[in-house]
Order: C-alpha cells, then sequence, then structure tokens
C-alpha cells in the first residue's frame, strides 16, 4: 500500500528540495480508520459520562456531513444519469450492453437474496432478543407496489428536486437524456452544458468526500452514544447476520464470478475497487460514492463510455445490501418478532421484491423504503420497521459497500465478457489513495501510472 500511496503523489505535490523533514502524507483509509476509532471512544466518552456537549456536537458533525452529501445528489442523479445515456451513442452495441448489464443486476440480486434467507433461517434473528411488537413504530417512509409505479411519474419538476425523490429524477433524466439522442446535433449545446455542470458537481463533491474521516468521527461516536452497546446486544444476531450476509456477498460470491465469468484476478478487482469500497462504507451513500465508483470502474480497464452509464445506472438500481441481503433478513426477523409463520411462497415473494423492486431503493433512505415495500407485499406489520430504525446506521455502512462493490463488479464482469476490457489497465491498476482521484489532472496520471502503452484499439468501443 505504501508503494502505490507514495506512486500516486505527483512530483508538483512533494515539498520543494531543502533540508527540512518531509511531513508524511497519512494514506485516507488510515484516516477513516483513526475517524472510526475515535468516533467510538468519543461516542463512549459521552454516554458513559453522559456529556451532554459531546452528544450534540458529534451528532451536528455527522448532520453536516451526510446533508452536504445529499445537497449533491439530486443534480448529480440528473446530470450523471442524461450524460450516460447520451455517451452510449459513442458505444457499439449499446443496447446488448445495457440489457447485459441489467441482466448481470439481477443475477447478483437473486443470489445475494438467497444467501440473506439463508442466513435467517439458520440464526433464527428474532429469537431471543427480548423485543416485542410494541417496541415498533410506524415508519414515515414507506413504499408500495402503487406507490412505486405511480410515483415513477413526477407531477412537476420541482418536487422531486426540493424532495430528493431519487426514482423521479433519474425518470426525468432518462427522458432528456433519450430526447437529445433523437435530437442528435441539435442537443449538443445541451450536452456541453451538461457535461460541464457534471464535472463541477463532482468537483465539490470531491470535497465533501474529503471531509469523510471527520464525518465518521460524529456518525460513529453519536450512534454509540446515542444508542449504546445495550441496544446493539438486542440486536446482536440480527446485525452480525447482515454484516455475515455481505460479507459472504463481497468476498465470496463477487471473487466467485469474477473468477469463473469473468476470467481476470479478484484481488486485483478488490485491489482496484477499495478506494470506493472504504468511501462507501463511511459515507452510506451510494450516489455520493458514484464518482469515485466511476473512476475506479475506468481504472480496472471498463471503456469510460460505458462505465459512465454503468455506474450512475447502478448507482441508483443495484443495490445487494440494501434490495437484497437487508430485506431478506429483516423479513424473517419481523416476522418472528410479531409470531408469523412464514412460506416457501413467502420466501419466493422476498426473492421477487428484491430482484423486481430494488429501484425502488434509490436516495439515502432506500433501505427503509425497501424494507416496507418487502413487508406490504408479505402482509406483515410496518410496526417492525421502527424495530430497526436504531440499529440502521451501524447496518447501513457495510449494506452500502456491498451496494457499491457490486456496482463496480457488473460493468468488468459484462465488459470482460463482451471482450472490451482492458487487461493491461486492469491487471495494473492500484490501490491509490483515495484524495488521488479529486485532483483535476488525476484522469492524466492514472493513465501514465496504470497504463501500459496498449494500442487503441484494445478496447474496440468507440463508433
Amino acid at each position: 500500500m505504501s508503494a502505490n500511496s507514495a506512486s500516486a503523489a505527483p512530483e508538483a505535490e512533494q515539498p520543494s528540495t531543502g533540508s527540512g523533514p518531509r511531513i508524511p502524507k497519512v494514506p485516507f483509509w488510515a484516516q477513516i480508520v483513526a475517524g472510526l476509532v475515535l468516533g467510538v471512544l468519543l461516542g463512549w466518552i459521552a454516554r458513559s459520562q453522559d456529556v451532554s456537549w459531546l452528544v450534540t456536537t458529534l451528532d451536528q458533525i455527522g448532520s453536516i456531513f451526510v446533508q452536504l452529501l445529499k445537497l449533491a445528489v439530486a443534480p448529480l442523479v440528473f446530470f450523471a444519469i442524461l450524460v450516460s445515456i447520451t455517451n452510449l451513442r459513442k458505444v457499439n452495441n449499446a443496447a446488448r450492453l445495457a440489457t447485459r448489464t441489467l441482466l448481470w443486476f439481477m443475477i447478483t440480486s437473486l443470489i445475494a437474496v438467497a444467501i440473506g434467507l439463508a442466513i435467517g433461517l439458520i440464526t433464527n434473528p428474532g429469537s431471543g432478543t427480548g423485543l416485542t411488537p410494541k417496541d415498533g413504530e410506524l415508519s414515515e417512509t414507506k413504499g408500495s407496489w402503487i406507490d412505486f409505479l405511480t410515483g415513477i411519474i413526477p407531477t412537476d419538476v420541482i418536487t422531486p428536486f426540493a424532495e430528493l425523490n431519487v426514482l423521479q429524477i433519474v425518470f426525468m433524466a432518462a427522458v432528456a437524456g433519450i430526447a437529445a439522442l433523437k435530437l442528435g446535433d441539435k442537443a449538443q449545446p445541451i450536452l456541453t452544458l451538461s457535461q460541464s455542470i457534471l464535472e463541477l458537481l463532482q468537483k465539490a463533491l470531491w470535497w465533501v468526500i474529503r471531509l469523510a474521516p471527520l464525518g465518521t468521527v460524529g456518525l460513529i461516536g453519536y450512534a454509540i452514544a446515542d444508542y449504546g452497546w445495550d441496544l446493539i446486544g438486542k440486536y446482536a444476531t440480527f446485525t452480525a447476520d447482515v454484516y455475515i450476509g455481505c460479507l459472504l456477498v463481497m468476498f465470496g460470491v463477487y471473487p466467485l464470478l469474477l473468477a469463473t465469468v469473468a476470467k481476470v484476478s479478484p484481488l486485483q478487482f478488490f485491489k482496484g475497487a477499495w478506494p470506493a469500497i472504504q468511501l462507501a462504507f463511511v459515507s452510506r451513500s451510494s450516489v455520493g460514492t458514484m464518482p469515485v465508483t466511476q473512476r475506479v470502474t475506468e481504472r480496472l480497464g471498463v471503456p469510460k463510455e460505458y462505465a459512465s452509464f454503468a455506474v450512475p445506472f447502478g448507482a441508483t438500481t443495484k443495490m445487494d445490501g440494501c434490495a437484497a441481503i437487508y430485506p431478506a433478513l429483516a423479513a424473517i426477523f419481523i416476522a418472528q418478532i410479531f409470531d408469523v409463520q412464514l412460506g416457501i411462497g413467502d420466501y419466493l415473494l422476498i426473492a421477487f421484491v428484491s430482484v423486481i423492486g430494488s429501484a425502488a431503493t434509490a436516495g439515502l433512505t432506500g433501505a427503509t423504503v425497501m424494507l416496507t415495500l418487502t413487508l406490504s407485499t408479505l402482509g406483515l406489520p410496518l410496526e417492525g420497521v421502527g424495530l430497526l430504525l436504531a440499529i440502521d446506521p451501524i447496518l447501513d455502512m457495510i449494506r452500502t459497500a456491498t451496494n457499491v462493490a457490486g456496482q463496480a463488479l457488473v460493468p468488468v464482469i459484462v465488459s470482460a465478457r463482451e471482450k472490451i476490457l482492458d487487461h493491461d489497465k486492469y491487471n495494473s491498476a492500484s490501490a491509490s489513495p483515495i484524495d488521488a482521484f479529486g485532483s483535476s489532472d488525476d484522469e492524466g496520471r492514472d493513465g501514465d501510472r496504470d497504463r501500459t502503452p496498449a494500442p487503441k484499439d484494445a478496447v474496440p468501443v468507440t463508433a
């Protein structure tokens, strides 16, 4: 890691030659770990010593970080989807690539939900918790099939941005992108403006991303201070199930698919994708992590034109953690708390909802929407959602990391099977620190560092 970190730093950023000692640059992953440790320590102090001002401070730090991410979500999704759809005109067999991408989204979701169901049936996470139906409360955020189908089309163009309805934003962006494709050259000024706005938003988001270690202190610290270890203990089996399920998918299923389907090195994938995965764990936002996810996907040899479509599409619809593993386990957990027996048909319904309804997870409250959609389909009490809200931030970290790993995985698999993956770039991708992604010249540096002088036709995607 140290060798990669050293090579990632450009010459211009090194101190001028002099006799003074150089201050070593702390890698981003180390900053994140330090933030986690400090957050747990401050949270424990705040709770054990009843330091109210420290609880408030941690809450404010975490809330401000999340709010900054939310601020960028709506316009980022709109322009990312619009630009990604129009970029497909530069790719051969665009319809085939889009279809294969969606197919692999569904396949991996089906595998993930099966793992979630299996773990839930083996461990019985709702047994022995001491929780009762009275501990639950109705969730303010709900989802149903009618709401999902009718809620895709907005009533106006302002409300989706104001209320952060990501699904409606995706719909409007898709319509605008398709219309721009049909207009051809007449739409070029709009596309140029959209590309510039997208780059501006991504640059601003880099600044927020650099605050992630500080946000980690607030988010983890407040979770410990507010919930305490006693509450976490009540959900110990369920929490362990979610983490085990996500880890099995991330480090079991994904490597297997990479080795057997894509026929590439799984270790090399995680080496290249790690900056996005670690940021997702901290930020708990697939959309907020999207610029990093797209960059690491390109660095793994996926053609830029295809990655610019697949990653934004995945960031709003590809949720193996939030939409597959979590609702499967949560449905079993809630059914056991409310003493409801689930049958084979119910488990098949859970799988169906997870594979088909994952688009409803778009946004920062995606897991809650998906859970209410699953519960309403099964006829389980929605009060069960309230049982899990307290522990949700702890679960959301590993869920989002799994989501983002899958969002980078599928483009690699599709590219490999379609023979458009640049294997030279893939095999030389490095786990450079996350701050190397945000600089204006990093694309050129990535090219110098990750790219061997392969012939341009090694990636035959551009028309």
